[in-house]
Parts: structure tokens; sequence; C-alpha cells
């Protein structure tokens, strides 16, 4: 069963204090607050800033719940010289901002009727019936100004046991929004441990099918942010156990070469340009499948950009190897650049670690001076262009990009040292003789 009000404590009774909080005490915080209980209101810190305050983790998004209506937030903020912006205005929530930083006010509420993304709301005074419509109990607790806590669905325990579970009816919550089954993976990734909650993972997969009728967009996010977590791959094997996985990425493969990429991201280099990348993890539990890159690419509505640069991760035209020489291998840094050279190196370094090959010094030594490359390497470029075979009389049409592509193969095999003199007097040679290399 979900969490359900806590039993022996009257309703709205603080659970503890939380210690002292830098982000609580900043003076844009402090601001708002003032400003939202200038005319007596009450106003509390919601959420996901005190579920990761109370864990010591740093604290990114300041959501604050308050009893004001919200065009009365706006008129309290104004008052007090805050520039308000009325975000979501018709479900309650004002978006105060002070230099950079934003806080998401909403007033209290409780739903009327559920429609999956939205819901019909009504305001309400009432701290626990505004709690009892969050999804998760460990995003259902408050905390005043002076650090009291405030956990009507018993949060806190849940938090500190690494348990994920539902507010209420796990099943009633998916089907009111089933973005919410995507969530609880994302959440138990980020803070769970195991067992996972039964209750949960039923309603779960009773829910999956329901995944196809989600947008891109909001899959796309939660996809993303389940795979920046420190071991994707373990929640992802508990998602196709769990037979929920199929519906939202059947290209999905083994998950060896992701568990070696997140060491390596994490724990076994420490150097500039590697760091821990959600779209790279998602191009390793893709098989080399350029037709099942795009269809991923297709359903998670990526940008033309990510999806181009997952299809050239998850399926190479050409991958490094262990026996990849110093040439070849800056002829795939010119070919790619340095950042999808990164990329290649880390998933060709990781499959093969994957591949239960026993560790070598030697192998080691390679897969780290391919990135040593990467890091001195300085962008080269043809020094001869399109209006040099124009100046040569070669007309407009595909066969300057024919030649164009002939002539940089060429100066590839001469290691990009042929200067500009050199790589015009190869480019009349061709032009005299078509049948030249």
């Amino acid at each position: 069963m979900g969490g359900s009000p806590l039993d022996g404590l009257p309703p709205d009774t603080p659970v503890g204090q939380l210690s002292p909080q830098d982000w609580m005490e900043a003076p844009a915080t402090r601001a708002v607050i003032a400003a939202l209980t200038a005319d007596g209101s009450e106003a509390r810190f919601v959420g996901g800033c005190v579920r990761d305050a109370i864990l010591g983790r740093p604290i990114r998004d300041i959501d604050i719940a308050t009893h004001s209506p919200p065009d009365r937030v706006m008129e309290l903020l104004a008052a007090a010289g805050i520039r308000a912006i009325p975000t979501g205005i018709a479900h309650g929530t004002v978006t105060a901002v002070i230099g950079r930083a934003h806080f998401e006010i909403t007033t209290l509420r409780c739903d009327v009727e559920t429609f999956g993304r939205h819901a019909r709301v009504e305001f309400t005074d009432d701290w626990t019936a505004d709690a009892a419509r969050r999804d998760f109990t460990i995003n259902a607790m408050f905390c005043r100004p002076d650090r009291m806590i405030y956990d009507p669905f018993g949060g806190l325990a849940d938090l500190g046991a690494g348990r994920i579970r539902f507010v209420g009816n796990a099943l009633q919550r998916i089907e009111e929004d089933v973005l919410r089954l995507l969530r609880y993976f994302r959440f138990y990734a980020h803070y769970g441990h195991p067992p996972a909650d039964i209750d949960a993972l039923a309603a779960c997969r009773a829910q999956a099918p329901k995944l196809a009728g989600l947008s891109g967009e909001r899959c796309c996010g939660e996809v993303m942010k389940l795979l920046q977590a420190p071991d994707p791959a373990g929640v992802l094997v508990l998602m196709r156990g769990e037979r929920v996985l199929p519906h939202l990425l059947p290209e999905a493969g083994d998950f060896g070469r992701l568990r070696v990429l997140v060491f390596l991201e994490t724990r076994g280099l420490v150097r500039p340009g590697i760091a821990v990348d959600p779209l790279r993890h998602l191009a390793a539990i893709l098989g080399p499948d350029a037709d099942g890159a795009h269809r991923v690419a297709d359903r998670l509505k990526l940008s033309n950009r990510d999806a181009a640069r997952l299809v050239a991760m998850a399926a190479p035209k050409i991958a490094p190897t262990l026996d990849m020489d110093d040439k070849a291998a800056r002829r795939l840094l010119h070919r790619t650049g340095v950042p999808l050279f990164r990329d290649l190196v880390l998933l060709a370094w990781a499959a093969n670690r994957a591949s239960g090959a026993a560790v070598q010094s030697r192998e080691t030594r390679h897969w780290t001076g391919l990135l040593d490359l990467a890091d001195t390497w300085q962008p080269v470029d043809l020094p001869v262009h399109g209006q040099d075979l124009l100046d040569l009389g070669v007309p407009h049409g595909p066969a300057i990009g024919a030649l164009l592509d002939r002539l940089e193969r060429w100066w590839e095999e001469g290691d990009y040292r042929a200067g500009r003199e050199e790589t015009l007097a190869r480019l009349r040679d061709m032009l005299a003789d078509p049948s030249a290399a």
C-alpha cells in the first residue's frame, strides 16, 4: 500500500528540523519568503528542495507552497519589487525571479478531476490535502522557513530507507498521469534501494502499455534523467524484468557496456572532457543498428543535433579498435571532431571491457592514448576549396564535391602534411588524369 497519513500525529505536525541551510538564508530566498508572508500568510518549501536538503545533496530548484491564491501571490511579489511571472496561474503557479534565482510558488490545491498531465484543481488551505496530490512520499514533505519539517505521508522514513512509494494508491496515481510510471523508475534510480516497492511495481506493470500514449518529449525528459543516475543499468534491468522497458525502448540490448561506461565516466577516468552523458548512455544500450537508433530518436523527439549524434555513436561508420594506429586515429578524429571521437573511444573501450576480456595494461594504455590524442588534436582543414576548382575550370555541380572528396582522401593518406601548393598540384594532376587516385 502506498503512503497514507501518519498514524498517531495530529494533522500538520512537524516531525523534525533541518540543519541550517545556505540556500534558505540566501538573500533572494529570504526576500521571496518575506514578500509571501508580509500579509500574515504562510509559505513553506516543498518537494525536491526539502528532499535533497535532508540528504545533503545540492539544491537545484526551490519550490514554495502557500495559502495565498495566485493573484494575491502576484500582488505580494509586486509590492516587494520582485518580478513575478504567471507561468501556470490557472493551476496556481507563479514564478518569482530575483537576478538569476527562480522560485516556483504554488498555491495549496487539491485535484477535483485528473486527465493526464493536467488536472482541474481547487485551491485550499489544507497542507495535507496538497501533499496528498503529490506523486511520491519523498516529494510530499514541507519545510517552514524556520526549518521545521512536515511529513504527512512518511516520506522521511522512506527517504532514509531508500523506499520510493506513491502517495496513496499506486495504480490510481499512475492512471491520473502515466508519466508517473517513468518518474517512479527515475526516482528509484536516484534515491531508491532494493527491494523496490511491490505495489508500485505491480502498478507499473499494469500501466506499461499506456506509455505509447505519452508524448515523446515527456518520455525523453524522464529517460535522460534516469540515464544520469549512478547505476542506470540496474534500473533498466528492473524495468525489463517488470515488462516495462519493451514499451519504452524495445531496441535496448545488453546493459554490460553501459555499466562499464558509467564506471569509466565516474571512477575509472579523471580527465577533462569526460563526464556523465545521458545521450552517450542511451547509445551504449543500443545495438549497432542505425535504423533502430533513428527509431529511438524519432520516438523520443530528439533534436536534429541529438538524433544525429545518437546515430553516430550507436552505429558509427568507423569505430576505434584495439589495433587502430595513430594515423588511422587521426583520420577518424579529422572526420568526426573531438567530441564524437571521445564518445566513440569510450563506447568502444566499454564494449571491449564488457565482453569479458581480461583487463591488460597494454589495452588500457591504448584507449587512454586515443583520448590523449583527442586532447591535443588541432583541427586541420583541406587547404583547397571549391572556389579553387571553379578557378581551374570545373563547372558548378556534383563534380566539385566528388573531386574534393578524392582530394581529401589523398591528403589524409599523407597524414595532412601537404600544404596548399602541393595540394593544388595534386588537384591539377587529378584534372589532367581523371583516373588518378
